[in-house]
């Protein structure tokens, strides 16, 4: 997920055909990157990733990145969700996606910078609000809201939890709609008994909820699919000093992403698939 939640990765050409035509002289190509400025592609209104005034945990991370490059922070603004790549970095009119589920071929990836995973979010108190897969029996019969095409929604239907579900878009045009608030505001208003949403996505809103909400990451268990992605910076094709440069960041910054990631309420795991934060 802003992450495109998945993500910008539920979301989203392909630069990389001249390459695999020819990869000795893909190898030679110069990177096609600012030397001026850091260009930030980036959605002016997909909180808590991003927006104009800069409030969102992508836009901090980024003024980490110009912070250590020594560069002045420049973005190019567009919708997230389908042609944002295409528009933006494809285009050569910015040079760094913040946030991008690892393994998407529209974009080349850094090594992550975080690893995190979908949560069920519930009201204080709630019966299931220590439910810690899909699979718990305590879900049967229970109205669970999920965001549309979302990785969870296959899980779900073949748990036959759908039936009760409630479906909420997930590419929408954010100066317009805030599906996520809707949800929320159905899940105090007991409308649904639980929300399976992109971590890093429901982290800020359930801190503003004061402790009204509970937000309980789903981890892998059996032969349940995986629900955690890494995100990197994405990139161009064909970029590979960029693509040091920026490696060469998150390893000396990792520690103040870390501290961004943290007052954002983003749930982290490590390597092994285990909760380290919040």
């Amino acid at each position: 997920m802003g992450s495109d939640v998945i993500v910008r990765a539920a979301i989203l050409g392909v630069t990389a055909a001249l390459a695999a035509a020819n990869p000795v002289f893909a190898q030679t190509v110069p990177d096609m990157v600012s030397r001026t400025a850091l260009r930030v592609c980036g959605d002016p209104s997909n909180m808590p990733f991003s927006d104009r005034k800069g409030d969102g945990f992508e836009n901090k991370i980024a003024t980490i990145v110009a912070d250590e490059l020594k560069l002045p922070l420049r973005y190019f603004w567009a919708p997230s969700g389908p042609g944002f790549i295409r528009n933006t970095l494809q285009s050569d009119l910015c040079d760094l996606v913040i946030g991008y589920a690892a393994g998407a071929e529209i974009v080349q990836h850094t090594n992550p910078y975080y690893r995190s995973t979908y949560v069920l979010v519930t009201p204080k108190g709630s019966p299931v609000g220590d439910v810690t897969t899909l699979s718990d029996p305590k879900l049967k019969g229970r109205h669970i809201g999920v965001f549309a095409a979302t990785p969870p929604v296959d899980l779900l239907l073949a748990k036959g939890l759908m039936g009760d579900a409630k479906v909420y878009p997930l590419i929408v045009d954010h100066r317009f709609e805030t599906p996520l608030a809707d949800m929320f505001a159905d899940l105090k208003a007991k409308t649904i008994d639980a929300a399976v949403v992109w971590g890093p996505l429901a982290g800020y809103d359930v801190k503003k909820a004061g402790g009204d909400l509970v937000m309980t990451p789903l981890l892998k268990q059996g032969d349940e699919p995986d629900y955690s992605y890494r995100i990197t910076f994405g990139i161009r094709h064909d970029e590979p000093d960029w693509k040091h440069k920026l490696e060469g960041v998150i390893r000396k910054r990792q520690g103040d992403f870390n501290k961004v990631l943290a007052e954002y309420n983003v749930p982290l795991l490590d390597g092994a698939g285990k909760v380290v934060a919040p």
